[in-house]
């Protein structure tokens, strides 16, 4: 794990669905989190070490890049998602987009909560630690979602097994 630089700390990064709300069930929703994870990391903002995208939340290890601030970033990141999927819900007319709506001063509707948890990533170890834990996350006794990590499509345990990167997003810790 030589190759990361520790000066912009890797970061364990989650977001939840409000009240943890299963949104993120469908494919289509787990691509918009893919296609703005992406964006990041083309646009130079992020890279992408780690990720597991959950019924009602995801985990990422990523690590903000030079000229970047974290909290800017994670904004980008949470607003552009919960826009997409807000017009997606939108488009099909989804009666789950009621269950967002919170009416508040500066949103009619509310799709992270808005504790969002970034712990910075200080030793190799932790970072090992976090990412066995994200690739661990699907088979955990309430979820269940496979049977081995690399089984789940949307997280990086098969790139880490197989060396396929079926999204062209993951760098490898080892570089």
């Amino acid at each position: 794990m030589a190759e990361i630089n520790f000066d912009y700390h890797p970061q364990f990064f989650t977001a939840t669905i409000l009240e943890w709300k299963p949104l993120l069930t469908e494919d289509i929703y787990k691509d918009i989190i893919i296609k703005s994870l992406l964006f990041l990391k083309n646009e130079g903002s992020i890279v992408v070490y780690g990720f597991v995208i959950m019924p009602n939340h995801i985990h990422l290890i990523w690590q903000i890049q030079d000229g970047h601030t974290r909290d800017l970033v994670q904004m980008r990141f949470l607003k552009f998602t919960a826009q997409q999927m807000k017009f997606s819900l939108l488009d099909s007319n989804d009666d789950r987009l009621s269950l967002l709506m919170v009416n508040a001063k500066d949103r009619k509707y509310q799709f992270w909560e808005r504790n969002s948890l970034s712990i910075d990533l200080w030793t190799p170890d932790v970072f090992m630690q976090k990412l066995d834990y994200i690739h661990n996350n699907p088979l955990q006794e309430k979820w269940k979602l496979v049977q081995y990590p690399e089984d789940y499509k949307y997280s990086s345990a098969r790139f880490y097994e197989t060396g396929i990167d079926e999204f062209g997003l993951i760098t490898h810790h080892a570089g």
